[in-house]
């Protein structure tokens, strides 16, 4: 592709555009060394080795580089010894240096901006926004090379301009790119070699051409039950980023559990640079969908805020990120809901969520077509990843952080009264319904503990998961009777039932009862139900779980190995002869002494189902339950479950319609508001 057609033409209402900053390349803390990959790459080779001959055939030519570069190449070390995070290179003092914006990279050093957080996902802003071209500019001292690169959807990459920079004083290299080739997906970024004295990276930006409107401001939503330790860590880090400040009009933090943040000993420390910003409000435990509604509807009330960003209380979020959602969401074709990706809270490099999607046939959640979960950046960079140059379509976005245009919030209501899960899923299918697309935005991003290590499948919150997802069917599937959804928990039950998970079977069947109930139920329970179902979970030996395995009989034995089925038959075969043990009479004092102890890797419905009595730790390693066959309450249960199941799916389509006509009233806020008097005593809006 020649320069010209890199060279974007000027809009024909050039006279009435500004320019706008829309990201601002950034670096981590210097002391974060296992995020560095996220923000800057030192090996460029970091994950080729994994791709395949025809792709490494088809990008041979991405590493094409000036002979300064190639020089660089055969000295390139870890980020640590290559670059410097927020200080000037000896020999070139610079007094514009700002934490966070600025790094000395070491003579001989190339360092690249195809990162996470650095590079710029054109094709996002090509596909949803009015932008047509974008500017890279970069201030730097010291004499070094500059290569300008991009990418297209298949992961295929190449250099389109190298600059060579000459002098050691600070100077600014400023281009600007056209976004047309980018309907697919691709990006652009920037490497910088440093010369023989070293150079200083001041800073790095990336621009559009926007209408001269002001930028729009945001109120943020978080809800917290438990401890604040995460909490603070947040609003520290937010009330140390004054751009984020600039556009911040209040922080709603709806405050939900039984010891009060505002008397916690490091709650000022935390807020102080808050200010008048922070608004803490106390109500009743309403969950995630009745804090985030709290949050949604004081933004609504207070009538400033063109954004409402919804933030779960234990993440960390890279703040930059808010100034990029904002952005972005104020030059989108119509008002978008612009979603944060998720990181692992315990491996920082971990790209846990990307995009996904709601699929029709089980009506199940998932990772979007043509992407993978759990990318680990820290052994294969983006450059080396091809699926990440594909644009990537969203059904919605987790509510651990995502920006919500109060244009949205004013036609279509508050969160569905679910207490938590599927909130989010729910909203963003209603607004797609509506005409409003959920984008989830490359470097926009939070860090959070991902659920693969939390028990919320088998615990308390079975019962959410299971009624949540047949209320947002009810509302959304466009499949007669819900697809395969119905079969596909019958047949979930069934195994729960097998493992000796009685407490889950139970909340299960709670769950398909309650959606039965009608609609009506779902403010009415919203803030008793969580004691109702703790109640009905420790009836069952298999909810009791015990921090000290030692609190348990010891194991008649140790575990023997299991091979997996490998095929639909073998899966009959072992279901048969789980049912029929599990139906067989008990033998005398079968439940006195467990028969083994099982990590929760080794624990399949097809092991559980063949034992009487057994030890089995949880997903998160911090307890075990003993789980005791009863075969009269499977007999019981299995019945009961199989019938209301029946019942769900003969009534579905009438129950859907009842749903769906009274969807706007309770997502409605008044009917919220209601709630939220009942639930802490007194009217909304108190402080």
């Amino acid at each position: 592709m020649t320069e010209a057609e890199f060279a974007a033409a000027p809009p024909a209402e050039a006279d009435a555009m500004v320019r706008r900053v829309v990201q601002r390349v950034v670096f981590p803390h210097p002391d974060d060394l296992d995020v560095v990959p996220l923000y800057a790459e030192t090996r460029m080779d970091r994950g080729a080795s994994e791709l395949t001959d025809a792709q490494l055939g088809l990008a041979k030519n991405k590493l094409i580089m000036s002979s300064a570069a190639n020089a660089a190449n055969a000295v390139v070390g870890e980020a640590q010894n290559a670059i410097r995070f927020g200080v000037a290179e000896p020999g070139h003092p610079v007094e514009e240096i700002r934490p966070r914006r600025s790094a000395a990279i070491a003579k001989g050093r190339r360092v690249s901006f195809a990162t996470y957080f650095n590079a710029f996902p054109a094709s996002y802003w090509r596909r949803w926004t009015k932008v047509e071209s974008v500017s890279l500019r970069i201030r730097l001292a010291g004499q070094s090379t500059i290569m300008i690169y991009r990418s297209a959807a298949k992961g295929h990459s190449h250099p389109i301009e190298t600059i060579q920079v000459h002098i050691d004083e600070p100077e600014t290299i400023e281009r600007t790119l056209t976004l047309k080739p980018f309907i697919d997906g691709g990006w652009y970024w920037f490497d910088i070699v440093a010369g023989a004295s070293g150079t200083t990276l001041i800073e790095a930006e990336w621009a559009v051409q926007a209408p001269p409107t002001p930028q729009g401001t945001v109120s943020m939503a978080i809800t917290i039950v438990g401890a604040p330790d995460y909490l603070f860590n947040q609003l520290r880090a937010i009330g140390e980023a004054p751009e984020v400040l600039d556009i911040l009009d209040a922080v709603y933090v709806a405050d939900q559990g039984p010891n009060k943040i505002k008397h916690h000993p490091d709650f000022a420390d935390a807020t102080k640079k808050l200010g008048h910003r922070l608004k803490v409000i106390e109500q009743g435990n309403l969950g995630g969908s009745g804090g985030f509604s709290r949050g949604m509807d004081e933004t609504l009330r207070a009538g400033r805020s063109k954004y409402v960003l919804i933030m779960d209380d234990d993440i960390m979020p890279e703040t930059e990120g808010v100034l990029r959602a904002a952005a972005f969401a104020d030059l989108t074709h119509r008002p978008t809901i612009v979603g944060a990706h998720m990181f692992s809270m315990y491996d920082p490099s971990v790209l846990h969520a990307y995009a996904e999607v709601v699929g029709n046939h089980k009506w199940w959640w998932g990772a979007a077509p043509n992407t993978k979960p759990r990318h680990d950046f820290g052994r294969r960079n983006l450059r080396n990843t091809p699926w990440l140059h594909r644009r990537a379509e969203s059904d919605y976005n987790g509510w651990w952080m995502c920006m919500i245009p109060m244009h949205i919030v004013r036609e279509l209501g508050l969160s569905i009264p679910v207490f938590i899960k599927w909130d989010d899923a729910e909203y963003a299918l209603r607004a797609k319904e509506a005409g409003y697309p959920t984008v989830s935005m490359p470097g926009v991003a939070a860090w959070h503990v991902p659920w693969m290590d939390k028990n919320d499948a088998q615990d308390w919150q079975a019962y959410y998961h299971l009624r949540n997802r047949v209320v947002t069917a009810l509302l959304h599937s466009p499949l007669k009777r819900g697809g395969a959804l119905v079969s596909e928990s019958a047949e979930r039950q069934l195994q729960n039932l097998l493992s000796m998970q009685y407490s889950t079977a139970a909340l299960r069947m709670l769950a398909i009862e309650d959606v039965l109930r009608g609609p009506d139920h779902l403010h009415r329970d919203l803030p008793i139900k969580m004691a109702q179902l703790r109640d009905l979970r420790m009836r069952y030996t298999d909810a009791q779980a015990e921090r000290d395995v030692h609190s348990f009989p010891p194991a008649k034995r140790k575990p023997a190995e299991y091979n997996p089925p490998t095929n639909k038959i073998g899966l009959t075969a072992r279901l048969i002869a789980g049912v029929w043990h599990q139906l067989s009479p008990l033998r005398s004092g079968a439940n006195q002494r467990p028969q083994v102890a099982l990590p929760h890797i080794d624990s399949p419905w097809y092991v559980l189902s063949k034992l009487d009595s057994v030890v089995v730790s949880m997903p998160d390693g911090t307890s075990a339950a003993w789980y005791q066959r009863n075969p009269k309450t499977l007999r019981q249960m299995g019945w009961r479950s199989a019938m209301l199941h029946w019942r769900l799916r003969r009534r579905w389509p009438k129950l859907a319609a009842q749903y769906r006509a009274a969807s706007a009233g309770f997502t409605s806020p008044e009917a919220w508001r209601e709630t939220f008097a009942r639930s802490a005593g007194d009217p909304p809006g108190g402080q």
